[in-house]
């Protein structure tokens, strides 16, 4: 299948770039806020549009000779969007008229060589369309009349010029499922760095300030013949410091990014440790039942290396987080970038893991084995009886207990269970649900 032509949205902060995206959509995936500079990377989102498929880019709004650092970033995100992309949607403020900005803005674009096309946005009601005429001054050509928020004005218009060479193409069913891959942790422990180093670059804006990424970003990337997505997420801060708005919304989204994912690489900051906020994302992980991979970043930071430290370290994660013993857990630098490949190695595994399914038989000797081994204790006389197990479903692996009594099912209990399974047959970096049904009750 061909690759499909790519367009970006460009403009200042706050025209009401995502909110164009989410119209094109239907719905709201990019965030959207009130606040100047609020989508600050790259985010792709395929679209269709009278069966013509093409891939939209949203980019953080560009104020051409700010110093601000963020800003400075956004700006450049825009410009190499402006260079992958086949076509440029410029959008403006209808509302405020042109702003000086937009003469610079346009200036870029016209020097990109390719073809634009001005958007005036917020044109809410037809008595406004008046304004619309003043927009020939930035010398881009024919402006179109556009409501992003409702829709109305000149959307399709707008859609029809800018599709008008694309071809039909026809839908490909997908034969192989691509690993997704949610790269999570609080603010600040590296994640985009880790993300821009895999895919060798600048994919996602990395900065010192904490919180910089607000969005989920998916990036599609192949590593010895196989494909992968890696998802970038938003910090996950406690609750307590979390702000009403927009970093709610992208805590939220980083939250669902975990839930969407079929593996989440849970990256912890070598220089700190193990802290409060890491165990409770790991919790977090574990809840949604995904597989997960623990990546201890800037290791290259750490100064006093010897053949023990790892070992060392891994003992302290053990201790500090005894529930994710099961997890495979790598030392990596996304800085010189040591050991990163090994995620996409590791993600293969544990997904495979996840996936695994027992046979009833082999499963009812292993668990029988072990309660044979060391048998329930009696509650006020009544022993535990097992009648069989099965496994009921994957991803991740989670089995019911046949018993004759579920209160007599104690928690140690299963967690004895669970780690017989794991003897047997591994389950590496996945976690395992068992859950106990009494014989004979009705659903």
């Amino acid at each position: 299948m061909p690759n499909k032509p790519i367009v970006a949205i460009v403009g200042r902060p706050n025209v009401g770039k995502s909110t164009l995206v989410n119209r094109l959509l239907g719905a709201r995936h990019s965030i959207v806020d009130d606040q100047a500079g609020v989508t600050r990377d790259r985010i792709y989102f395929d679209v269709e549009w009278m069966e013509k498929e093409f891939t939209v880019i949203d980019t953080g709004g560009i104020i051409p000779g700010d110093e601000d650092e963020i800003m400075l970033n956004i700006f450049t995100q825009a410009k190499v969007a402006c260079e992958e992309a086949d076509k440029i949607i410029f959008l403006v403020d209808g509302k405020d008229g042109i702003n000086p900005i937009d003469y610079d803005i346009a200036n870029v674009l016209r020097k990109s060589g390719k073809e634009v096309f001005l958007a005036v946005n917020k044109i809410d009601s037809p008595d406004r369309f008046i304004n619309v005429s003043d927009f020939y001054a930035l010398a881009i050509g024919e402006p179109y009349a556009i409501s992003a928020l409702h829709g109305s004005g000149g959307v399709g218009d707008l859609l029809d010029a800018v599709t008008k060479d694309f071809t039909y193409l026809e839908k490909e069913e997908e034969t192989s499922e691509n690993i997704r891959i949610a790269i999570v942790g609080k603010p600040n422990v590296g994640k985009s760095s880790i993300v821009n180093a895999l895919l060798n670059k600048q994919r996602v804006i990395v900065s010192n300030v904490s919180g910089t990424t607000r969005d989920a970003i998916d990036s599609k990337v192949k590593y010895e013949g196989e494909e992968f997505i890696l998802v970038d997420t938003a910090g996950i801060r406690k609750k307590s410091k979390v702000d009403w708005g927009v970093e709610k919304f992208a805590v939220d989204r980083s939250i669902r990014a975990i839930r969407n994912c079929d593996v989440a690489v849970l990256v912890v900051d070598a220089t700190e440790g193990i802290t409060d906020q890491d165990k409770k994302i790991a919790g977090t992980i574990l809840d949604a039942g995904k597989a997960c991979i623990l990546a201890i970043n800037k290791w290259d930071l750490i100064e006093d290396k010897k053949s023990s430290t790892i070992n060392k370290f891994e003992k302290e994660i053990d201790s500090e987080m005894p529930f994710l013993n099961f997890v495979p857990k790598v030392f990596i630098s996304a800085k010189t970038k040591q050991r990163l490949v090994n995620l996409y190695k590791l993600a293969k595994e544990v997904y495979a893991e996840s996936s695994k399914r027992i046979s009833t038989s082999l499963l009812n000797k292993v668990i029988m084995d072990a309660i044979s081994m060391n048998p329930p204790v009696s509650i006020r006389g009544k022993r535990l009886k097992l009648f069989y197990t099965t496994q009921v479903k994957t991803l991740p692996p989670n089995f019911v207990l046949f018993i004759n009594n579920e209160d007599l099912l104690k928690d140690n209990y299963i967690k004895y269970l669970e780690n017989k399974l794991r003897e047997a047959f591994g389950f590496k970096g996945a976690p395992i649900k068992i859950s106990a049904k009494e014989k004979g009750e009705k659903k």
